[in-house]
């Protein structure tokens, strides 16, 4: 029996270094089935002692460990000390000093402890707190550091409206909602009036995929120099499940804020896809994905002080954390809301459909209904009433329409049109579209139903061939899109480059 024993604890591993009994030697055995070899647990204390100043009799006990074990540990931390002592010099001889003895070792900052392991008692929570307390970071404030804020800096409403409209065609309600709401916010953190505190005005945008409420956003932050962060609620799950913590959001704002904590607070925060954390309906097992993240959310909309880590989409001991106050952040959630349109005109068609005054079923048909959307809708369709109350700016984009899908073509600083143009110009060759063509692009995009992204992939689609067969011949000079090769049913017109038509060269600095 001796034998199957020492043949089966020669298989047991270390629980630290997973080296077998075979090669480490005899294992401690630990409470809660650990083994652990005479190497890792020297390291162990080693670290231990560093950290509580080389006496250990304050963490054995919360450990569970049995007089035998202690003592063990004991002679460690003996062994320990007299490895220290034999590679340190041993300091000059000091004059004897005055006082008493706990005088002296309070001066020196040490003290008399029992010996360990039988009557310093310490309680868990002292114990955790000890060992897994966080060491915040706290900024120093520099008396001589300029305000965060520059109101002087910050473009008016008009100008705001403006530099959104040179790159994003259509939805003006949109642009006035968002160019008003950015400039009272800085002005709210700027306000130092103690009598009037303005609270901030988190905004819903509702829309549509493909009308642009996330690139409304991304042109402001290239607009504004100021700390905006893009964070996706898809990836957001309760505390403990995996994916990214609530308190993501905000490392992504300090991460673009340099890690500034004072810069940070005054930053705005876009969460798109926020239609995803609807409540689940029929849901047999628990939400951890859409009404508990609804609530997570709450204190960071309302504002509250947390403990955001850095670097890191979640907290664990390696990862340092900051204090970050949410009061006077701004935050922005989009979303798509599928099936909203059904929810309002249900809300819309209460009337009775019989009788004198009676009200159409198809009367909505043809209107862009999400304009009539109100709180109760989005109830109905899975947000808490704590997280919309906590929305005041509600604004609705509308959907593409053929002529703004031309428009999304031409009109853009960055239009897709121009770019495809550049491409082109680099290798020499002019580009150019019909009017048809514009058209025929449009109606492709109509019926993909995906917005203005559909506009991409058409584009792509034709230019294949043109982008693939363009640089082996040097001598075409020019390529016109025309309606038939969009729609199929001809081919592109090409121009051979001739002394009316001259090389195209690079025009820019």
């Amino acid at each position: 029996m001796s034998d199957d024993n020492n043949k089966n604890r020669s298989h047991e591993f270390c629980s630290s270094c997973r080296r077998s009994e075979s090669v480490t030697g005899p294992l401690i055995r630990m409470p809660g089935n650990i083994n652990i070899c005479r190497d890792c647990l020297q390291r162990s204390i080693d670290s231990a002692m560093q950290m509580t100043g080389g006496d250990l009799s304050m963490l054995l006990n919360p450990m569970g460990m049995d007089p035998g074990l202690s003592q063990m540990l004991f002679n460690l931390q003996d062994t320990s000390v007299e490895k220290a002592e034999e590679e340190t010099p041993e300091p000059p001889e000091e004059e004897p000093e005055e006082g008493s003895e706990e005088e002296k070792e309070e001066k020196n900052g040490r003290t008399n402890r029992p010996p360990m392991g039988f009557s310093m008692m310490m309680t868990p929570e002292e114990f955790q707190s000890f060992f897994g307390q966080h060491k915040k970071r706290t900024p120093k404030k520099d008396p001589d550091r300029k305000p965060v804020v520059d109101l002087s800096k910050i473009p008016a409403p008009h100008k705001i409206y403006e530099m959104l409209s040179e790159y994003v065609v259509g939805q003006e309600k949109a642009k006035k909602a968002i160019s008003v709401a950015v400039y009272n916010h800085y002005k709210r953190i700027a306000n130092d009036d103690k009598d009037i505190d303005i609270e901030k005005s988190n905004m819903l945008m509702i829309g549509p995929t493909g009308s642009g409420k996330t690139f409304l956003v991304k042109t402001l932050a290239k607009l504004l120099d100021v700390p905006l962060a893009i964070a996706d609620a898809t990836s957001l799950t309760e505390a403990g499940y995996i994916g990214d913590d609530i308190e993501s959001v905000v490392s992504k704002l300090l991460a673009a804020a340099d890690n500034d904590v004072e810069k940070a607070e005054t930053g705005i925060v876009f969460i798109d896809e926020i239609d995803k954390l609807a409540r689940k309906r029929n849901a047999t097992q628990r939400d951890v994905s859409g009404e508990s993240v609804q609530q997570g959310l709450l204190k960071l909309l309302e504002g509250a002080e947390i403990e955001v880590p850095v670097g890191a989409n979640s907290k664990n001991a390696m990862v340092p954390l900051e204090t970050v106050n949410t009061k006077n952040i701004l935050f922005i959630c989009g979303g798509a809301f599928p099936d909203l349109e059904d929810i309002i005109k249900e809300r819309l068609n209460e009337k009775s459909s019989m009788g004198f005054n009676a009200d159409l079923k198809d009367k909505y048909d043809n209107v862009d209904v999400l304009q009539y959307v109100e709180t109760e809708d989005l109830r109905k369709f899975g947000m808490i009433p704590e997280f919309i109350g906590r929305m005041p700016v509600i604004f609705t984009l509308q959907g593409m329409t053929k002529a703004m899908l031309i428009r999304v073509l031409k009109e853009p600083k960055n239009a897709i049109i121009n770019q495809y143009q550049r491409l082109l110009q680099m290798d020499e060759v002019e580009l150019l579209f019909t009017e048809d063509a514009y058209e025929a692009i449009a109606e492709k995009a109509l019926k993909k139903d995906t917005g203005a992204r559909a506009l991409r992939s058409i584009i792509e689609e034709f230019m294949l061939d043109i982008m693939f067969e363009i640089p082996k011949d040097e001598n075409i000079g020019r390529v016109t899109i025309t309606k038939e090769y969009i729609n199929g049913t001809g081919g592109p017109v090409i121009e051979l480059r001739t002394e009316s038509l001259p090389r195209i060269t690079d025009q820019r600095p």
